[in-house]
């Protein structure tokens, strides 16, 4: 005789059974505001002739501007500093070098970091994708006693690490390779928000998919009696 399974659903909240990836990962704010100082180094690049100071010094004026202007709005300020700090860290790498396009080799690298560590967090079976919305969620790591969440959360991960962080890495890669400087300003800005809306989509399409027809969603883990 066929055993069924028993499960303890650990939230009975009358909520929807879906939450939006989109709502829990944040919107496009953020995403927009760090494509601006790229995008001013260009121009402050091509403006001046080819000087990489003057265009090392838009970027970092435009870093602080995005920097203050989140303040004002009420955003964190270790975020704002954070965000400049990467701007002036960029513009160092290039003044150092002398080559326009290692100003987005530390995006590069952080792409290349990014993928390793969800390709990983998947390997080891902590999926991040998990970790960050059941962080946000407030279930820490109960999810991961749900075996359909886990393998779901595990699915849809790959979709950050080949629909994301890989396409970045080969574009960047190539662009800085060849030293196209205006065509990496230009895939900051195409490879920031637009990918991020469509890997969030994606996501969500594979997280849907992946877990059975009865499971209650991502806020209510089932976890095995």
């Amino acid at each position: 005789m066929r055993m069924r399974q028993a499960w303890v659903v650990t939230d009975q909240s009358t909520e929807p059974r879906e939450l939006p990836l989109r709502a829990v990962l944040g919107g496009r704010r953020g995403a927009i505001d760090a494509s601006i100082p790229p995008a001013v180094f260009v121009i402050g690049w091509l403006v001046s002739g080819h000087e990489i100071g003057w265009g090392a010094a838009a970027a970092i004026a435009a870093g602080v501007c995005v920097g203050v202007w989140r303040l004002v709005r009420g955003r964190k300020v270790t975020a704002s500093v954070a965000s400049v700090a990467a701007v002036s860290l960029a513009a160092f790498v290039a003044l150092r070098t002398g080559r326009a396009e290692d100003f987005f080799l530390i995006q590069l690298l952080s792409n290349v970091a990014s993928a390793l560590a969800w390709a990983l967090s998947i390997l080891i079976r902590w999926p991040l994708l998990g970790v960050v919305v059941g962080l946000l969620l407030g279930q820490k790591t109960r999810w991961r006693r749900d075996p359909d969440l886990q393998r779901a959360y595990g699915m849809a991960s790959w979709v950050w690490v080949l629909g994301q962080y890989t396409v970045r890495v080969l574009v960047f890669g190539v662009l800085w390779w060849s030293g196209w400087v205006v065509a990496l300003g230009v895939a900051r800005v195409v490879l920031s928000w637009p990918l991020v809306a469509a890997t969030v989509a994606a996501s969500a399409v594979v997280l849907r998919k992946a877990l059975p027809d009865d499971h209650p969603g991502l806020r209510h883990p089932r976890i095995p009696e």
